[in-house]
Parts: structure tokens; C-alpha cells; sequence
């Protein structure tokens, strides 16, 4: 193998520093825009009420939060720039690079999503004995205080009983205090990211492939530790256990695997979709039907027993069954279902017609799609290959995913995170592949960087968006197609080729 150039090392560190230079700078970005709730006693203290109240501290607190994201965006190409060799000798550098790049994230105000005060709303729901499976926030006293997303002021929750009792222990915990409430989710996210850097390179590795190209590509993302870490998303945690699941169940202790996948979807029971592949891996390549069907039964079996367990202990049962639907009740542009229902929705409506009939139609037929092609990748055979059957089955759950996301009405950019961290294990050329990597994680830090900023009703919000938009595609655009550095990787030149 090629071994890098001598003073790539130096590159390489360079990088590493930029990347938390950047976080740092999300740090301070996140003091004016970051998201504070309503009873917080931070917004009465005078470095946030200058941060938080002032147009031109705002503005200047957006700037630092583009910076600093284009900042990690750049460090980390600069990355796989210096460290193509992947010996054995890039891991400690990736680890650095992750520990530095996470530390500052992890004290940050959330960023771009509400999500954990609503966690810290169905964690008081839980605390007065309401089941949060048919109650939205609202049902407390005072509840906006929270600052809580509008969305989940009526919505159900659609998250799993364990991570129901985490909300639950948070609050009890913070004895009122949103920040407080915040550290327990903040640490979730944290060991889900720590088991993605343990797995992940263990599954690749598995799989035939570099695991220290893997802890970059997948872990080391600025999407994901923006999103898991910055955003306190409990998808961190959820794709922590369903990874750490799948190896096992790929080094035959499918048992094991089957109890951390079953975790994880009491985290977020979207992870459903692994379990039949769970039962392939348990099977073997050239498994009969009985037996595939016998142990797709024990699967099954030892997953719900363990979630009817859960459920007895408290006392709601099944009912995180019926709150699947909750996040399909939204949609956004650039999901090619959600744009082409509400398009052909809104075109029904000017002539007349049932509009939100035909948007509720195709919307139904894209879910209905991506179930039969979830069963298309479970019930086809797998075919003997050059990869290792394991990698193959794990590769078809991954499309799985991919079909559930790309035919759902509503694409988060973690969702985007799901398919890296799956495809990443799997596989991921360079070349065109890997362009297309780059490119989602352009495109992605864009949607970040112009989404939730909290900024106080007297500021112009217009302004700010506008800001965030120009300041965040003037440096992305440099970095991707300008910087002599990073443009080869996003429109290679002859040379390269």
C-alpha cells in the first residue's frame, strides 16, 4: 500500500485543528441562535441577553455558526486528502480528530432542532402518570416555557420505552431545570457516536474493508456530529445499538445482535426494518425456507418479547405501534415524494379537485412501495458473491433503509446520516461514490446552516436567514468548486482522473 507523503502528517494535524477551531466557533455561534427554553434561567444573565437580544450580536453569532460548520466541513476533506494511505497509523489522528470536534459540540446550546425539549416535555408526561402515545405536550400546564417545536405540541410521540424512561429520568433528575434535563441527552448522544467509532470500523474491517476509512467517512461526517451531537438527536443513540446489533449478528451471536437492534428500536422503532435481516444473518447463506421462516419467527419472538416486557413495566403496552405515523404527518421540498404529492395536491386544488385526497393518496403509495421493496430485499435469495454474505445482507438492509427514506414524505438531514453510517459499513467506493458523499454532505450542511435559529421576535428573521444563506453558500461554494485544496474532490480535473 502507498504510504502518504511525509508532509501530509503535518496536513493531517492541520486539519485536525481546523475541524475544532470550527466547533469551537459553533460554540459561540450557538450562544446567540442557539435554542434556549422559554423558563430558561440563562436568557436572564447578561452575556445572553447581550447574545440573544441584540441585531448585530445575533447576526454576528449566526457568522460564527456558518464558519464554524464550513470550518469542520473543510477539515474534514482536508483529512482524506492527507490520509489516503489508511494504515494502521491514521487512527489515532481520526480519534483525536473526534474527540475535539466533539467537545466543544457537546456544551453547545442545541442547535438547528427543538427536538430535546421535547424530549424533556413527554419526560414530564411520563412523570404525571400520561400516557405520551395519545398525549402531545400540550396536555401539561405551561407548556411552550419548554420550547418545544410547534409540531410536537399535539403530536404523539413516536420514540420507544426505553428511550420514554431516559426523558423520563432527565427530568426527574433536573428538578425543573431545562439545562440540567439536557446532560443526560447530551451523554446518550455521546455513546451512541462512541459505539458508531467502536462498530463501524469493526463492521468494515468485517466486511473486507479499511476501518480507518471507515471511522472518517462515517463517524468523523460533520452531518452526523452536527446532528447527533450538536442537535441532541436520540438517533445517535438509536444507530449506536442498531450497528453495535448488526455485528454481532454478523459474527454469529445473533442472540446478542438481535437484543441490541431490539434497543434500538426502543429508542426509535424505525430500526423495525433490520430485524428480518437480523434473521438472514442468523440463517446463513444457504439457508432453506423453513429455516429462514423459523428463525425470522424467533427473531420476531425474542424482539417483541423484550419490548412486551417493556411495555408491562410501564403500563403502555404496544402503543409506540400506533405512533409510527407521527413524523409522516409533515413534508419538506427536496423529499422527491413529499414535493411531487403536495405539487400534484396543490395543481388538484386549483381545478377544483380533492387536493389533499390525491396528496394523501401518493404520499400512502410511496409508503405502501417502500414496504414491498423492504420485503423484496428480505424474501430474494442472496446470490453467492465476491463480498462475504454477511456484507451482502447488510447491504440489502441498508437499501432497505434507503427506500424508507427516499419514499417518505419528510427527509431529515440525519436521516441522510442513517444511510452513511449503513453504506459506509458496506462499502463506499471512491470515485463517484464517494462524490456523491461529498456532495450530500454539501448539501446538507446547507439545509443545516439555513433551518431553526432561535432569534427573538423584535430581530428580523428575514434577515438573518438571509445571512445564514449567503455567508453558508459563499463558503460552501468556495470549498467545493474554488479552494485549490478541497475542489478536486468535488469536480476532479483530468489529471486526477
Amino acid at each position: 500500500m502507498q504510504q502518504p507523503q511525509p508532509g501530509l502528517r503535518g496536513g493531517a494535524r492541520a486539519a485536525v485543528w481546523q475541524g475544532f477551531a470550527g466547533s469551537v466557533l459553533m460554540l459561540l455561534g450557538s450562544l446567540g441562535v442557539g435554542w434556549l427554553a422559554g423558563s430558561s434561567q440563562l436568557i436572564r444573565t447578561p452575556l445572553f441577553i447581550v447574545a440573544r437580544t441584540t441585531p448585530a450580536a445575533v447576526i454576528t453569532a449566526t457568522v460564527f455558526l456558518c464558519l464554524g460548520f464550513i470550518l469542520m466541513l473543510r477539515a474534514w476533506l482536508l483529512l482524506y486528502r492527507a490520509l489516503r494511505g489508511w494504515d494502521a497509523t491514521t487512527r489515532p489522528v481520526l480519534l483525536k480528530a473526534l474527540a475535539l470536534w466533539t467537545a466543544p459540540l457537546m456544551v453547545t446550546l442545541p442547535l438547528f432542532s427543538r427536538d430535546s425539549y421535547a424530549y424533556i416535555g413527554q419526560g414530564r408526561l411520563m412523570l404525571q402518570g400520561l400516557d405520551p402515545y395519545t398525549n402531545g405536550i400540550s396536555a401539561l400546564n405551561n407548556y411552550y416555557s419548554l420550547g418545544p417545536d410547534t409540531l410536537w405540541t399535539e403530536a404523539p410521540t413516536p420514540y420507544g420505552p426505553l428511550f420514554l424512561w431516559l426523558e423520563q429520568g432527565a427530568v426527574w433528575l433536573s428538578h425543573g431545570s431545562p439545562e440540567l434535563a439536557l446532560i443526560p441527552f447530551r451523554l446518550a448522544s455521546l455513546a451512541g457516536v462512541v459505539l458508531l467509532a467502536v462498530y463501524v470500523p469493526k463492521l468494515a474491517a468485517l466486511y473486507g474493508f479499511s476501518p480507518q476509512r471507515a471511522l472518517w467517512l462515517g463517524v468523523l461526517n460533520p452531518v452526523l456530529l452536527l446532528n447527533f451531537i450538536g442537535s441532541v438527536h436520540n438517533d445517535s443513540l438509536m444507530m449506536g445499538l442498531v450497528v453495535a446489533g448488526i455485528y454481532f449478528a454478523s459474527v454469529k451471536r445473533p442472540v446478542w445482535g438481535i437484543v441490541l437492534v431490539t434497543a434500538s428500536l426502543a429508542i426509535k422503532p424505525i430500526t423495525l426494518i433490520a430485524l428480518p435481516f437480523v434473521g438472514l444473518l442468523w440463517a446463513g447463506r444457504d439457508a432453506t425456507w423453513p429455516r429462514k421462516f423459523g428463525l425470522w419467527a424467533a427473531t420476531l419472538a425474542i424482539s417483541m418479547g423484550i419490548m412486551l416486557a417493556a411495555g408491562v413495566v410501564n403500563g403502555l403496552g404496544f402503543g409506540w405501534l400506533a405512533a409510527l405515523q407521527t413524523p409522516g404527518t409533515v413534508w419538506i421540498w427536496y423529499a422527491p415524494v413529499g414535493l411531487a404529492a403536495h405539487v400534484l395536491g396543490f395543481a388538484t386544488d386549483l381545478f377544483g379537485g380533492p387536493g389533499a385526497g390525491v396528496t394523501g393518496v401518493l404520499q400512502t403509495i410511496g409508503q405502501g412501495a417502500s414496504i414491498l421493496i423492504v420485503m423484496a430485499l428480505a424474501l430474494v435469495p442472496v446470490k453467492p458473491g465476491r463480498h462475504p454474505y454477511a456484507r451482502d445482507v447488510v447491504r440489502r438492509m441498508t437499501w432497505a433503509f434507503a427506500a424508507v427514506v427516499v419514499l417518505a414524505p419528510m427527509i431529515q438531514p440525519w436521516y441522510m446520516v442513517w444511510l452513511l453510517v449503513f453504506f459506509t459499513t458496506t462499502g463506499v467506493r471512491d470515485g463517484g461514490q464517494l462524490r456523491v458523499v461529498f456532495y450530500l454532505t454539501a448539501f446538507f450542511t446547507l439545509i443545516a446552516l439555513t433551518d431553526q435559529l432561535s432569534v427573538f421576535p423584535w430581530i428580523p428573521m428575514v434577515a438573518v436567514r438571509v445571512v445564514a444563506i449567503v455567508v453558508g453558500v459563499l463558503c460552501a461554494g468556495y470549498v467545493m468548486f474554488f479552494d485549490k485544496a478541497t475542489r478536486g474532490l468535488f469536480v476532479p480535473s483530468r489529471e486526477s482522473a
